[in-house]
């Protein structure tokens, strides 16, 4: 069988002919969409490059690892680390360590985010002395973030910490949009972790020396101290002539104000706006959640309860009682109850706040123990403390 065509040249000619037709067709249509873009639609392919966010997935943990040094390298300014519990020691056990401690010995700022455990205290040793340290129980993932611009998170990690990693697997993200909210979630978190320092002793020293925040007072401290002074003059919006006879007038009355203030009195730091009352029950809080820590590998419950209670009994702090109906309840009354003087300082408020810093340490709230503060039921009690056991109220 014999088939006859046109000649080579004529073949070619017609067929640039016809896909000059169709790029032609294709021009002409994408001018007609393009005729109503607005100039940010006109942007050069670079730009538009450049604004875009780049994503990569990364399997298993040496290549993840590898890509880490490789941020390492690349960061001119810093360099944040999430390690979670167990991350120091993929850190540890990889050529990545090296390219995170010579960025810190570059200038580089290095920062680690990890929950401290007895078992990898020591791995830490191994990180640049430069480099800050910081635990924190929110810290559950891993992830890394380069100059606001790059951020590795994983997305898998295998369960046994010694393990190869071979499933591990990390999502990568070039984006400074994305960045920046990383940054900030992670500063959020920063700000209330515990310098490493003060966090390894409740493994060393089996004690808590983390730092205590206190509320001292809300609302406005400038006007809460003119009101204690007595100062009644507005604040000026523009420059006055000076008085001196008006100056001296009012200096003399606003330093025997201040000479009041001097005699230290609960109800003087209270027109300052200090919230004594407040702060009293933040210690109370600290010094309950010491002593749960104390008695932490007391697994019962009615075992840690009876515990507590002996102690707080034992400091002359009050007694406590406790029954089951309807709940499982402690009842509180304290040695030195509250009064309603302004003068007297509040000290049941740290008695109180002792007993809820036990209990709320002990059951938090993702517990499947519900810690409620409530009112007395009758002159026998001030106020009581109900547990309710969420699986056993469901059976």
């Amino acid at each position: 069988m014999k088939f006859s065509c046109s000649s080579l040249p004529v073949l070619f000619k017609k067929l640039i002919k016809d896909q000059k037709s169709r790029i032609d067709r294709t021009t002409k249509a994408f001018e007609s969409i393009m005729s109503g873009a607005t100039e940010d639609a006109l942007e050069t392919d670079n730009d538009q490059e450049e604004a875009s966010a780049k994503f990569a997935v990364l399997k298993g943990r040496d290549h993840i690892q590898k890509k880490i040094g490789e941020l390492a390298n690349e960061a001119d300014g810093q360099v944040t680390l999430f390690l979670g519990r167990y991350g120091i020691l993929h850190l540890c056990r990889s050529p990545s360590i090296d390219e995170i401690n010579s960025a810190a010995e570059r200038g580089v700022i290095v920062k680690v985010l990890a929950q401290l455990d007895r078992r990898t205290l020591k791995f830490f040793d191994q990180l640049h002395e430069s480099i800050e340290i910081r635990h924190s129980d929110e810290v559950n993932s891993l992830g890394v973030l380069k100059d606001q611009s790059d951020v590795i998170q994983f997305l898998f990690v295998e369960q046994n910490p010694v393990g190869r990693g071979r499933e591990d697997s990390a999502l990568v993200v070039s984006s400074e949009v994305f960045a920046s909210s990383h940054y900030e979630f992670m500063m959020a978190i920063w700000n209330r972790a515990v310098d490493f320092n003060s966090a390894k002793k409740r493994f060393t020293e089996e004690r808590i020396v983390d730092p205590l925040r206190l509320t001292i007072g809300e609302g406005s401290f400038l006007e809460q101290f003119r009101e204690a002074l007595d100062f009644s003059g507005e604040l000026p919006d523009e420059d006055t002539p000076f008085n001196p006879d008006s100056f001296l007038a009012s200096s003399n009355e606003i330093n025997q104000a201040r000479a009041a203030l001097q005699d230290g009195t609960v109800f003087s730091l209270q027109q300052l706006g200090i919230d004594i009352t407040t702060m009293l029950r933040q210690v109370g809080h600290r010094i309950g959640s010491e002593l749960a820590f104390s008695l932490r590998n007391i697994e019962g419950h009615v075992e840690f309860l009876s515990e507590l209670m002996d102690w707080w009994e034992y400091a002359g702090l009050g007694e406590l009682e406790y029954d089951t109906v309807p709940f499982f309840h402690i009842k509180v009354n304290l040695t030195h109850p509250p009064v309603a003087e302004e003068e007297v300082l509040p000290l049941w408020e740290l008695d109180d706040g002792i007993i809820e810093g036990a209990l709320r340490a002990r059951y938090p709230e993702e517990s499947n123990v519900r810690v409620r503060r409530e009112d007395g039921q009758n002159d026998e009690e001030l106020w009581r403390y109900t547990l309710i056991f969420v699986e056993e109220n469901e059976d």
